[in-house]
C-alpha cells in the first residue's frame, strides 16, 4: 500500500522512542567529542554521532520538519564557525611564536588539554553540520533558491503527482 506524503502517518512508537533516545545519543556524541584525548573518540567521531542523531530525527519526524527546524543558513554558518574556530586556535599559537596548533604557547594552566578540547569541538561542530547539510541537500531541501523561477516543495510535490498520475 503506497501513500502520498500528505497521507503519511507517524508511528507513535518510533516518534516516542526517538524523543526518548535523542538526548542520550547527543550526550554520547558530546562525550565522544570531548574525551578523544583520554579515550577512543574525538571531534570527527562525536560530530558524526551528533549528525546521525539529526538523521534519526529526520527518519522519525520527516525531512520537511527537520529542514524547518534547521534552516540552511544556520547549518552552513555552524559549519563555518567550526572551521573558523579551529583555524583561529591554530593561528593563535603561531602568533604567539609557536608552531600551528602548539597549544603550549597559550599562557594557561593545562593549555594542551583545553586547546585539544577546543580543537575537537571545532572539528565536531563542522562534521555534524556537514552531515546535516549533506542529508538535507541530497533530499532536495537545501540548495533551492529562496525566490525565483523554481517552485517550492509543495508545488514540486503536486507537479510530480500530476505527472505520475497521483501514484507513488
Amino acid at each position: 500500500m503506497s501513500a502520498s506524503d500528505d497521507d503519511r502517518r507517524e508511528s507513535i512508537v518510533v516518534t516516542r522512542s526517538v524523543r526518548l533516545l535523542v538526548p542520550f545519543v547527543l550526550t554520547l556524541g558530546l562525550f565522544t567529542m570531548f574525551h578523544g584525548t583520554a579515550s577512543i573518540g574525538g571531534g570527527f567521531q562525536g560530530g558524526v554521532v551528533v549528525g546521525a542523531t539529526v538523521v534519526t530525527l529526520a527518519f522519525a519526524f520527516g525531512l520537511d520538519q527537520v529542514a524547518d527546524w534547521l534552516p540552511e543558513a544556520d547549518v552552513l554558518a555552524t559549519a563555518t564557525v567550526g572551521v573558523f574556530g579551529f583555524v583561529l586556535l591554530g593561528t593563535g599559537a603561531v602568533l604567539l611564536g609557536a608552531p600551528f596548533l602548539d597549544f603550549g604557547a597559550y599562557p594557561l594552566k593545562k593549555a594542551h588539554v583545553y586547546g585539544v578540547e577546543a580543537a575537537e569541538l571545532g572539528i565536531g561542530v563542522t562534521v555534524a553540520a556537514t552531515v546535516i547539510a549533506l542529508l538535507l541537500a541530497v533530499a532536495g531541501h537545501y540548495g533551492r533558491p529562496e525566490t525565483g523561477e523554481e517552485s517550492n516543495g509543495s508545488e514540486q510535490r503536486e507537479n510530480r503527482e500530476a505527472r505520475d498520475g497521483g501514484a507513488h
